[in-house]
């Protein structure tokens, strides 16, 4: 069974940073793109960032760049989004997909999804 299991999320003061984690368990996914999406309460789901399965190619979304980093661990199973200088418009679930593809993750139409975790940015 493919799971993939976000943590990291929580409540942390405007300014600050938080590391979340997507664990990919049930194949392997050294071959997969992966990366993140976020959905804040009453808007619709938007793409954060994506990263290939070497890791060598990365993308963001503008409102982020700078800010987050997305990266890979050594065995390819895990994605991880480092969120500095966050934001209170930055509140949301965050969601990781996989997909073969980092067009069909950046798309929101990744094969894999996870069911997300709640970060939250106070002013």
């Amino acid at each position: 069974q493919v799971q993939l299991v976000e943590s990291g999320g929580g409540l942390v003061q405007a300014g600050g940073s938080l590391r979340l984690s997507c664990a990919a368990s049930g194949r392997t996914f050294s071959s997969y793109a992966m990366g993140w999406f976020r959905q804040a309460p009453g808007k619709g789901r938007e793409f954060v960032a994506a990263i290939s399965w070497s890791g060598g190619g990365t993308y963001y979304a503008d409102s982020v760049k700078g800010r987050f980093t997305i990266s890979r661990g050594g065995a390819k199973n895990t994605v991880y989004l480092q969120m500095n200088s966050l934001k209170p418009e930055d509140t949301a679930v965050y969601y990781c997909a996989a997909d073969l593809t980092p067009r069909a993750v950046v798309g929101g139409t990744g094969d894999y999804w996870g069911q997300g975790t709640q970060v939250t940015v106070s002013s």
